[in-house]
């Protein structure tokens, strides 16, 4: 028997089809992959702020599985029951546990915490114990900010020396100092400039020029005859050698005339007695000298 579709069976064929496409894709794009096989695990815990619907589940920084649902068990004191979905071949051990880390951009995620000194694991459905370590702001109020406060006072006291430092007037003269020694250093850099391009050129060609001359002198000496001159020299030195010998003995007349003690005392006496002779002959002419007209 062939079997006829009415318009409002294909109607409501086309809704029910598309109502389960929208599900499919609202669930992909919260990362439940419907037909992929899964473990579902609940995780217990007492604040669940910044967890929503498909929060990531990792371990070791690896996405392992997301959260499926959420819900208050009204007969625990308050506790939140928390599903997570894990991939198939992610098996927990007893004693394992969930952290909820705290993210600037993603607000929260769960951190799966293996107990690693058992072989024992948990069958799906079962119930994990979720842990809040303190987060990010937590840490910065009870630590951080605390320390801020006893620096306060110590900035406000830097900044008012500094304050006190920068309006004294010493540091406006030392300002002046250094913008004067600077100027200095620019017009010594001129002058040092100009010496380099107008002077140093002129020195160098003068050293050039001194040491051409010094390799001329140096050349002409080299060619000169220094061995016939020194030998010269030692002969000149040999015979004022043996002239100051002979000068010295008294077996020549020239020694015993510097050397005879006697020798001087008779040249003494004799030039004493002519002294008295012309004396005496100043004083008595007529003794010596006659003159006779006849």
């Amino acid at each position: 028997m062939k079997i006829k579709f009415t318009k409002e069976m294909i109607i409501g064929l086309v809704v029910i089809i598309s109502l389960a496409f929208l599900y499919l894709g609202i669930n992909y794009l919260k990362g439940i992959n419907l037909f992929k096989p899964v473990n579902h695990y609940y995780v217990t815990c007492s604040n669940v702020k910044d967890i929503t619907i498909s929060t990531p589940v990792y371990i070791d920084g690896f996405k392992v599985g997301l959260v499926r649902s959420m819900a208050y068990d009204y007969s625990t004191n308050g506790k939140i029951s928390v599903e997570i979905s894990l991939e198939k071949n992610m098996r927990l051990t007893r004693g394992s546990y969930v952290s909820i880390e705290k993210t600037l951009l993603s607000g929260a995620e769960l951190h799966l915490h293996l107990n690693t000194y058992v072989d024992e694991y948990l069958k799906s459905g079962a119930s994990l114990e979720g842990k809040i370590p303190g987060d990010m702001m937590s840490t910065i109020q009870e630590k951080v900010l605390p320390q801020i406060s006893e620096l306060i006072p110590a900035l406000d006291s830097i900044l008012h020396g500094l304050q006190e430092l920068v309006s004294h007037p010493a540091l406006s003269q030392s300002l002046n100092h250094i913008e004067n020694t600077t100027a200095q250093l620019e017009v010594s850099s001129r002058q040092l400039n100009r010496l380099l391009g107008n002077d140093i050129p002129v020195i160098a060609d003068n050293l050039k020029t001194t040491s051409g001359n010094f390799a001329l002198l140096s050349e002409e000496m080299k060619n000169l005859n220094l061995t016939a001159s020194v030998n010269s020299l030692n002969l000149t030195l040999d015979n004022l050698n043996t002239m100051t010998v002979r000068l010295n003995s008294k077996d020549n007349s020239l020694g015993l005339l510097l050397n005879d003690s006697s020798l001087y005392k008779n040249l003494n006496l004799t030039l004493d007695n002519l002294s008295g002779l012309f004396i005496d002959i100043k004083q008595h002419p007529k003794r010596y000298v006659h003159f006779s007209l006849f």
